[in-house]
């Protein structure tokens, strides 16, 4: 037996990452696979390459042992190691450089459950269950087998043993911290969330009693099964994939009953090679719109699971895409900020998102039906990508729908472009709360005269996501609830008649609610109200205001409404005519609450807009 010291800093290097580096002790079994089917194939390629088959069927085999004595095994018939190898693998940890990892390790970093694996340490995981590890392995072509064994202290050893056929067999011997892995449940569940896709079968050997009919113990069997699925449904050709095969995948994956709206299967080579499955909700997730929202997409490198708590895989207004990412290029352990910075990663992303929003603009070109369901389902999110997402803001401008004035169903910009008069100058939009609510607001009568389509934005994001873009196809938008909105039907000598023609009226009820409002104006394009808010062009809405104090944010302060009057309203032309100041400040006030409560917002003083309202009805 050879007894030998492991090299410099070692020592410290297995007490870092047995009590600091991996948070989730439970990996090391993914870790210990993950190995055994590298080992796999590359005896695989070797048998290929020299014509000499291993000896049985390639596999990865698992058992334990119960009581005072707990042990795990994992065994596999792969390419095996040589003393030497035993002794450069084993006996050198992290071939980057022990000294410089050690140095470079943050404490953030030393917290970071999958930042091993790029050092070349995983193996070592195994330290975290166990007190003792023994590893026996025949290297591929070799008559001799030899064992190495460390407590995982300062020493190992390296000596001959005996083993039928090449391949490696370790075995744990487990620590109280290990114990729970003497379980065959517990090793069945963790091969299913880590290693259910592994190319090569898993089995597992256990103890099981066995029963009379009374139900009486009359002694124990040894069982062996097959406990992962062994083959990644992703990997296999489109051409042998039903559209049940997919769906099948889909529903027993992520917990959903109903079939799915949509699935994209793609396999990309060369420079970066990765395969993605992804599948769109018939229905909305239920967390959706929630902070919390739980990302749906898996990452795998080498069909291996990595993480499906990633919000970073996919942007977040693709949160409801659930799926899988499996990369044969991104390192077994890539810690997540490592996942931001990766070029690969990066790569895989917006080769994703492209990829996905082309499908989508093919399935609204191709299947309008299918698309309205899609649609109803997730047109605000595509629209916060609007907002968040500027290299596809293009693509997603073909993609977000609206309701209108002038059609019934949704409706896309280009073809609200094509519908637009020859001389029309804008975009006209009316954002705010109710659609219904919306299509009866008094300011859409002139439009409707003019036979100008106006479209409706009743999703609260929209007066944010709209200002963001400024222009479709060389159009400005123009909200029809802003003071400019009239500019492309009256000319600045016109507005200025109409102002000093009426400046009387505006000023008296401007001089009643004073910095309630920034202004008061004169309007001859309503007919059923007699007042309505609008805004500055360069200030939020009223809507949008009131989004912002929902969120807890008070971004614009206090910015206070246009009030614009109807001239032709009779309720007007009484404060118009009225001496009395009592009554020409209640109705001003009046006038200005209910133009309030026709945005959906309360007045600031309800009980004060009741007691005036009862005065003047009296």
């Amino acid at each position: 037996m050879e007894k030998r010291q492991f090299k410099t800093e070692v020592s410290d290097l297995l007490h870092l990452i047995i009590h600091s580096l991996y948070s989730h002790k439970e990996i090391f079994l993914r870790e210990l696979i993950s190995n055994a089917s590298d080992a796999l194939d590359k005896a695989k390629i070797k048998s290929l390459t020299e014509g000499n088959s291993p000896a049985g069927e390639l596999a990865i085999n698992l058992s334990f042992t119960e009581g005072d004595k707990r042990s795990l095994t994992i065994s596999d018939n792969g390419i095996g190691m040589s003393h030497d190898e035993l002794e450069e693998n084993l006996g050198t940890i992290a071939h980057s450089g022990t000294k410089q990892f050690l140095a470079n390790l943050t404490a953030e970093q030393k917290q970071d459950s999958n930042l091993i694996g790029q050092f070349g340490v995983g193996f070592y995981s195994a330290f975290m269950v166990a007190d003792k590890v023994e590893v026996v392995s025949r290297a591929y072509g070799s008559e001799q087998a030899f064992k190495w064994a460390s407590d995982g202290h300062e020493k190992y050893t390296i000596e001959e043993a005996q083993r039928d056929g090449c391949g490696t067999t370790i075995t744990l011997f487990l620590n109280d911290e290990g114990k729970e892995y003497a379980n065959r449940w517990q090793i069945e569940q963790l091969v299913k969330q880590y290693s259910d896709h592994i190319a090569y079968p898993i089995f597992l050997t256990y103890s099981q009693n066995t029963y009379d009919d009374k139900y009486n113990v009359t002694g124990t069997e040894t069982k062996t099964e097959q406990i992962n699925t062994a083959a990644a449904l992703w990997t296999r050709s489109k051409s042998e994939l039903t559209e049940k095969d997919y769906n099948e995948f889909y529903k027993n994956n992520y917990y959903d009953s109903d079939d799915p709206l949509f699935y994209l299967h793609t396999k990309a080579e060369g420079a970066t090679e990765y395969t993605t499955l992804f599948y769109i909700p018939a229905k909305a997730p239920f967390d959706m719109y929630h902070a919390d929202y739980k990302p749906g997409v898996k990452l795998y490198v080498k069909r291996v699971y990595i993480t499906d708590d990633d919000k970073e895989l996919l942007p977040a207004y693709l949160r409801f895409v659930r799926g899988i990412i499996d990369s044969e290029d991104l390192p077994l352990n890539v810690s997540r900020e490592i996942l931001q910075q990766n070029r690969v990663m990066t790569a895989i992303r917006n080769a994703s998102v492209k990829k996905i929003l082309g499908e989508f603009e093919k399935m609204a070109t191709q299947n309008p039906e299918l698309y309205t369901k899609f649609i109803e389902q997730y047109n605000r999110p595509l629209k916060e990508g609007l907002y968040q997402d500027y290299a596809n803001r293009e693509e997603l401008l073909k993609l977000v729908r609206f309701k209108s004035t002038a059609v019934e169903g949704w409706t896309s910009l280009e073809s609200y472009k094509e519908r637009m008069a020859t001389d029309q100058k804008s975009i006209y939009y009316l954002a705010g709360g109710d659609e219904q609510a919306l299509k009866k607001s008094p300011l859409l009568a002139k439009y409707r005269e003019k036979g100008l389509e106006v479209l409706i934005m009743s999703d609260d994001i929209d007066d944010l996501v709209i200002s963001s873009i400024g222009k479709y196809a060389d159009f400005d938008f123009k909200a029809v609830n802003k003071s400019g909105a009239m500019d492309d039907f009256m000319s600045k000598d016109e507005k200025k008649k109409e102002a000093r023609e009426n400046k009387s009226l505006t000023d008296k009820i401007k001089k009643v609610l004073g910095d309630k409002v920034k202004d008061v104006v004169a309007s001859s394009r309503l007919t059923d109200v007699s007042a309505v808010l609008v805004t500055d062009d360069s200030d939020p809405t009223v809507r949008m205001q009131q989004l912002f104090k929902a969120m807890g944010q008070d971004r614009f302060g206090k910015v206070a409404p246009i009030l614009e009057v109807n001239l032709n309203d009779s309720f007007v032309k009484r404060i118009a005519d009225s001496k009395d100041d009592a009554f020409v400040a209640d109705a001003s006030s009046v006038l200005l609450d209910q133009a309030y409560i026709a945005e959906g917002v309360l007045p600031e003083d309800p009980a004060d807009f009741a007691a005036k309202l009862h005065s003047l009805l009296v």
